[in-house]
Formats: C-alpha cells, sequence, structure tokens
C-alpha cells in the first residue's frame, strides 16, 4: 500500500527534494478533502477511516496527519467546504423592491438546501449524529446557517431601516424555515420532492406571505 500511495501522490511532489512549494501542498490538502468529502457522503461517519481516506486521496498518513490533527479535524474541513460551495449571494433590494431581491435569495438558498451534496450532508447528520457529535460539532464551527441569516437580516434593514435588530433578526430566521423546510424535507423522502416549476411557485408564495408578515414587525404595521 506504501508502495502505492507513492506513486499516486507523485504528481503533488517538487521535482527535486526537500519540501513541497505550496501549489503542491495546496494540491495534496485538496486531494484529502475531495477523498474525505466522497467517503462520508458515500459510506458515513463510522465507515470512513483515516487509512481509506489516505487510500482514495493517495497520500500517506504521515502526510495526512501534517495537515489534519485528527478525523474530527478533516471533517470540519469537508463540511466547512459544503457549506461554504452552497452559500449563495445576497442580492441588494433593486430600487427598494425587497420582494424582489427576496424571491432571488430565496430561489438560490432552496437550490442549495436541494443539492445532492447538501442532501447528502443532511442525511449524514441526521442518521450518525447521535453517535458522533463530531459532525454537529462541524456544523456549528463553519456558522453556515447564522451567515445566511445575517445576509438576509441585511437585506431586511436595508429595505426596512425602521425595523429593530431583534424583529430583522427573528424574520430572517422565520424566513430561512418557510423556504427550505418542506421542501427539504421532501427531498429526504417524505413526499414527493418538488419539480422546477414547483420550487419557483414555493419560493415567490413564500415571499408573499412573508412580506404580509413583515410588514406586521414594522412599527405602525
Amino acid at each position: 500500500m506504501a508502495l502505492a500511495e507513492t506513486a499516486a501522490a507523485e504528481p503533488c511532489r517538487p521535482s527535486r527534494g526537500g519540501r513541497p512549494s505550496r501549489e503542491a501542498a495546496q494540491q495534496l490538502g485538496e486531494q484529502i478533502v475531495d477523498a474525505a468529502t466522497e467517503l462520508l457522503l458515500e459510506q458515513g461517519f463510522a465507515a470512513t477511516s483515516i487509512e481509506a481516506v489516505c487510500a482514495r486521496a493517495g497520500v500517506s498518513k504521515r502526510t495526512f496527519y501534517h495537515r489534519y490533527a485528527d478525523k474530527a479535524a478533516l471533517v470540519r474541513a469537508v463540511v466547512a467546504r459544503l457549506i461554504d460551495a452552497a452559500r449563495p449571494p445576497a442580492p441588494a433590494p433593486a430600487a427598494g423592491d425587497v420582494a424582489a431581491a427576496l424571491r432571488t435569495l430565496g430561489a438560490a438558498m432552496l437550490d442549495a438546501a436541494l443539492s445532492p451534496r447538501i442532501v447528502a450532508l443532511h442525511r449524514l447528520i441526521v442518521a450518525e449524529s447521535h453517535r458522533f457529535p463530531e459532525l454537529l460539532d462541524a456544523v456549528a464551527v463553519t456558522g453556515g446557517r447564522d451567515r445566511v441569516v445575517a445576509q438576509i437580516v441585511e437585506l431586511l434593514r436595508h429595505a426596512s431601516p425602521q425595523l429593530g435588530a431583534a424583529d430583522a433578526a427573528f424574520a430572517a430566521n422565520q424566513f430561512l424555515q418557510l423556504i427550505v423546510s418542506l421542501p427539504q424535507t421532501r427531498m429526504l423522502g417524505l413526499g414527493q420532492p418538488l419539480d422546477a416549476a414547483q420550487r419557483a411557485q414555493w419560493v415567490a408564495r413564500s415571499v408573499d406571505l412573508f412580506i404580509g408578515g413583515l410588514h406586521g414587525l414594522s412599527p405602525g404595521g
């Protein structure tokens, strides 16, 4: 196995001895995270060993431990990359049209939540987090939800400066749940998944409902 790992890792090594170049070191890190992502989503946390990750990535355990202290640290890197890749950009309200901005953001949020890798990550967390709290820790460390909520808060307060911070945070959390919860539940197998047209309608009607409730939070609403 050592010979196979050495051969697989060879393209990442410098042509002359010594430490790998910065680019080669970064490539090795990407190989490790790529391999870990595939194994975690295919086989689950319990079945993904450091040995299996090294074999899939084509690196030695020494190379692995030079970058990650343990399996939990690797999982944090995997989850962070998955969540970062799925995070939608926050649009600015066009000419004060908060509804249009929320529809754009809501559609992007829903696409991210229903993407195959995020659904697979959600299944993994539901299935194994009670035995392996490292999974929940990894999600918490990324702060993915908090950052999306912050995007929504910024959008709401830009559109409605009179909206207080506490009300904006409450509304942002409710908007996230309103857009994502039921469609993601269906994608996980508890109901018929929404098709593209149904997703668009879901977002549009959810935004209309949300805007009506938002007016009730505003002073004098």
